[in-house]
């Protein structure tokens, strides 16, 4: 059959080492040189379920490589490990008709997420990766809630050399957009980042924050976007915590942190099926430009990356 030819990313291949080692590196390694057989079908569910893809998209990739199978597609297990990965794209791929991320007039893009999930580091590393890409970036300090909130964003927007909006500790998030927004326009700025408090996806109240945020955005004639940060070592979890997230404000698309730290990396692929929202950054580090546009290419082969050479590509 037809092999792909992925795009590599190093940096992605780095910070998906935990779940390659734990995940397909491993099985796809034995599956390249396998035949097919219901030992086979075994093993690969268990490595979907075992790097927390979940059982319902799991489900889904089985019943598509099985009927590849059937259709004689698959001769071999080269020929599944080549399928598996096309599947695995497939399930990455955003949306047709999704919106641009960032529109012509002045884009407001709230960051919210559960508290831990790496909110402000992801603002000063996004306004970083927006500021070197030549948009005129401004950041504001929603996280009213937390002592230090306001001032670890501050102290981020120094060192990149980002204006930044804040206020005094309790004030209201709404007024603090609302003043963030005319703040952007006078200087001209085309991109407006809104670090949000931390929030349990199960209190209402505060979910009804974040719709209320949503709305002042978009009535003042800005263009409206809520990017939730999930954190990818929460694994499943995260499925419910965006959920709650798209109900409250909307979910134009999904950050995930974190993934240099764990093994359950394949929750991108249930967050996809799932939610139907695109993954459009992934956090591959600590420091401001360890951050990468999400490339479903590149992630799947960093995935399979065994070295120099990418399993059955």
């Amino acid at each position: 059959m037809l092999r792909r030819i992925f795009r590599r990313d190093p940096q992605l291949e780095k910070a998906v080492e935990k779940t390659r080692a734990s995940f397909l590196g491993r099985l796809a390694a034995r599956l390249h040189r396998a035949q097919v057989s219901d030992e086979v079908w075994d093993d690969l569910e268990e490595a979907l379920i075992g790097a927390d893809v979940g059982v319902e998209t799991s489900d889904h990739l089985l019943g598509s490589l099985r009927a590849r199978y059937r259709r004689g597609e698959l001769l071999n297990g080269g020929d599944l490990t080549s399928a598996l990965q096309d599947e695995l794209v497939a399930l990455l791929e955003p949306p047709l008709d999704r919106a641009p991320l960032l529109a012509d007039e002045l884009t407001v893009l709230l960051v919210i997420g559960v508290n831990g999930a790496g909110k402000t580091t992801t603002v000063a590393k996004l306004g970083n990766y927006l500021r070197m890409r030549e948009r005129r970036v401004m950041l504001a300090a929603g996280d009213t809630f937390r002592a230090a909130g306001a001032e670890q964003l501050e102290v981020w927007a120094e060192r990149l050399g980002l204006p930044c909006v804040a206020s005094q500790m309790g004030a209201d998030p709404g007024s603090i957009v609302y003043d963030a927004i005319n703040a952007a326009r006078a200087r001209g700025c085309d991109v407006l980042l809104v670090d949000t408090a931390g929030r349990l996806h199960t209190k209402t109240n505060l979910m009804e924050e974040l719709s209320k945020m949503r709305r002042i955005v978009e009535r003042q004639n800005a263009a409206a976007r809520s990017l939730l940060v999930l954190d990818a070592t929460t694994g499943q979890n995260g499925i419910l915590q965006a959920r709650a997230f798209s109900r409250a404000a909307g979910l134009d698309g999904i950050i995930v942190a974190k993934l240099d730290g764990t093994a359950k990396g394949g929750v991108v692929f249930a967050i996809a099926k799932e939610l139907g929202a695109p993954v459009l950054f992934v956090g591959t580090g600590e420091r401001a430009d360890d951050i990468s546009e999400f490339d479903a290419d590149a992630f799947v082969a960093a995935l399979f990356s065994t070295g120099d050479t990418i399993l059955a590509s």
